[in-house]
């Protein structure tokens, strides 16, 4: 076997073992009230069985870089492989919350190291004729696994139980650090390596992002007062402004905070931050409200869903002859353009809006996004030598499952504080006799005339209040879906300043 063909087999292993850690990410997400029952977990932990995976793979992106050359990559690989095999194992294992929570956040760490090696991988294993199509065959299944999640996760519980969505990640992980350990084969293991590192920053930055998450996710329970909002916030700014300050004066930190003086980069790597926020939001908000609103079972959540990967699967070879022949910058402003609509058009739905109502938003949103990735992973990949290529990889990777964290922070926060202000103006409105917000609420338009409704009984309180709570959570549904198109549009405004061509290194840096 020659060792292009073997290389390429590695990668191709590899893109499998990314593909299950992304895929975990949403796997859960139509399966949630299943395992909710089954486990009997409280309705305030049960965002955590998500949230803990994402803070844990966050934490574990920027230590992609040091471990690959510490371990090489064919060992970083197969370990990580391995530790993610086992804390699926786990996951399935678990018999209540605290458990299943911590074997996702192992799930998560391992799972972490699995994704921005890929891309590693891709500029490090192949040559250079080959990292278009590489790139695009990661970024197509870093894309598609977070869409089927919730159509893989709702089959399979619908059909066996929730403990499998778990336990079909042992068999193809077997056979992707079976296939990294026999053709991943670049590099030797450097543990001097391991001695180097500061750990110093490796703890503070742990600390300063696992209390962003948990920050974002708490504050909305406490509608961001109180005495334990202000110790989150305290420890975060504390050990975030710790952490950047000694990753800047020390020579081998936690997160190399000096490749954002590159221009190309930093801007390739905010727009990745607002893909993550966009890819992992839309699914989540979008989950919630074919489960809360329109009721949906887990397999019918993620039939609805599908069209999403679909779309991708469609665009994805004409991104791809696209991006080795057009401006990255005009690829990238269709990319997000198209995703900004794809966003605001499901801003505007109702009680009734079920799968024709979500059907073109999805279709939008899902040829647009390997336009939003493609270009911008080359630009930000492209202008580092091999040797350097990990670290950027992991950084661009962060950016990215940051921002998906922040995101449904965002839509928690947006769904959590705005309802029972939608509720009681609604209330307000249909009391003032006004026909239009019965329509919204679905209650028949011609007992309202813009008079006085006059004093309602219990009896149709009780049986209203409902409607109105429902009505008013799509209203909150409905503002999530424009916030996250809003912050697309703004990411337009950086797209300009983008590297013209992708090539040699873009030397520009911030403040020069």
């Amino acid at each position: 076997m020659t060792p292009y063909i073997r290389n390429w087999i590695g990668f191709v292993a590899m893109s499998v073992g990314m593909f299950m850690a992304i895929l975990d990410i949403q796997v859960v997400v139509s399966s949630l009230t299943s395992i909710q029952a089954a486990l009997n977990i409280p309705a305030n932990k049960l965002s955590w069985i998500q949230t803990g995976y994402l803070i844990a793979e966050v934490i574990a992106i920027p230590m992609t870089g040091w471990l690959t050359r510490a371990l090489s990559l064919r060992w970083m690989y197969t370990a990580a492989t391995i530790g993610f095999v086992l804390a699926s194992a786990g996951c399935a294992a678990a018999v209540n919350a605290d458990t299943l929570i911590a074997m996702r956040v192992i799930q998560g760490f391992a799972g972490g190291m699995l994704i921005p090696a890929v891309f590693t991988s891709a500029f490090v294993l192949l040559p250079e004729k080959d990292r278009a199509l590489a790139t695009t065959v990661a970024g197509l299944l870093a894309m598609i696994a977070p869409t089927i999640g919730p159509t893989v996760g709702g089959y399979i519980t619908q059909t066996y139980s929730w403990h499998w969505i778990f336990l079909i990640n042992i068999v193809p992980g077997v056979f992707v650090a079976a296939g990294s350990i026999l053709f991943v084969r670049l590099g030797e293991p450097k543990w001097s390596d391991l001695k180097i590192i500061d750990y110093s920053t490796v703890v503070l930055g742990a600390i300063a992002l696992g209390t962003l998450e948990l920050l974002l996710k708490k504050g909305p329970e406490y509608d961001w007062k109180g005495t334990t909002v202000i110790v989150l916030l305290g420890v975060f700014i504390v050990s975030a402004a710790l952490a950047i300050w000694q990753s800047l004066r020390t020579a081998n930190p936690f997160i190399e905070l000096r490749r954002f003086k590159r221009l190309g980069f930093t801007l390739s790597s905010i727009l990745s931050f607002v893909l993550g926020i966009g890819l992992y939001g839309s699914v989540y908000v979008l989950s919630l409200f074919l489960g809360i609103v329109r009721g949906h079972g887990p397999l019918e959540i993620g039939e609805i869903m599908i069209v999403y990967g679909a779309a991708q699967l469609v665009s994805a070879p004409i991104a791809a002859y696209s991006e080795t022949r057009f401006n990255p910058r005009w690829l990238t402003a269709l990319g997000f353009a198209f995703f900004a609509g794809g966003l605001i058009a499901n801003g505007f739905s109702t009680v009734n809006t079920d799968y024709d109502g979500v059907f073109w938003p999805q279709l939008v949103r899902g040829a647009a996004i390997l336009f939003c990735l493609l270009p911008a992973t080359r630009i930000a990949l492209d202008m580092w030598p091999p040797e350097e290529v990990p670290d950027a990889s992991a950084m661009f990777n962060l950016m990215r499952n940051l921002g998906g964290a922040i995101g449904i922070a965002l839509i928690d926060t947006i769904l959590e504080q705005r309802t029972h202000g939608h509720a009681m103006a609604l209330v307000d409105r249909l009391q003032a006799g006004d026909p239009e917000a019965a329509r919204v609420v679905g209650l028949p338009v011609q007992y309202f005339h813009n008079v006085p409704f006059g004093q309602v009984d219990e009896m149709t309180r009780a049986m209203v209040m409902p409607m109105i709570s429902r009505a008013a959570l799509v209203q909150s549904f409905n503002e999530a879906w424009i916030a996250l198109g809003i912050l697309f549009v703004l990411a337009l405004a950086v797209i300009p300043f983008l590297p013209n061509k992708i090539g040699p290194p873009d030397t520009r840096t911030i403040g020069h």
